[in-house]
């Protein structure tokens, strides 16, 4: 994994270069993501190494509907099908989404939590969140059955264990020591 970030890293930086030198972002950022859903996909992975299939023919499989290929992301897709790299497409995607969000001072936060939270609560949540990392917050959340209550906040580095097993689990240690 850590071979196909350091090769994905300078391709990212140069997608997101050019994106943001011709005020596209999110337009790169929607491509991207079409790309790398391609890439992802078993019956494509299974093509990429297909002596029968041009370059050409491999990286007209990335372009999102009507994207030409003369297009600055159809010239960047016919790179990396000329390099032999389509297949990093999805740590590609990744490292551009989290250098755009880091341009617009945006940080996705996932809160895992045992029932769905309200609205209102949410907005909340987001408020402290966005005074504490004094950024904009992309809240997601998702339910965990196997949670017993509380929450849990991800926020990339920082995790924030609210949670009750957590919570057990410090008292477990502070008792212990």
């Amino acid at each position: 994994m850590s071979s196909a970030l350091t090769l994905a890293r300078p391709y990212a930086r140069a997608a997101f270069e050019t994106a943001v030198s011709k005020g596209s972002l999110a337009a790169w950022a929607e491509k991207l993501a079409f790309a790398a859903q391609v890439a992802a996909d078993p019956r494509v992975v299974g093509l990429l190494g297909n002596p029968r299939l041009s370059a050409g023919e491999l990286a007209s499989l990335f372009l999102p509907h009507a994207e030409k290929v003369d297009s600055d992301f159809g010239r960047f897709i016919s790179l990396l099908a000329d390099n032999g790299r389509l297949w990093a497409l999805p740590e590609i995607g990744a490292l551009f989404e989290q250098l755009k969000l880091e341009s617009e001072r945006t940080l996705k936060v996932r809160l895992r939590t045992a029932t769905r939270v309200e609205a209102a609560e949410l907005e909340k949540i987001s408020a402290a969140l966005k005074r504490r990392f004094n950024r904009d917050i992309e809240l997601s959340q998702s339910i965990d059955p196997k949670m017993l209550g509380g929450a849990v906040i991800d926020a990339g580095e920082i995790v924030i264990d609210g949670s009750v097993r957590g919570r057990l689990a410090r008292l477990e240690q502070a008792l212990v020591q």
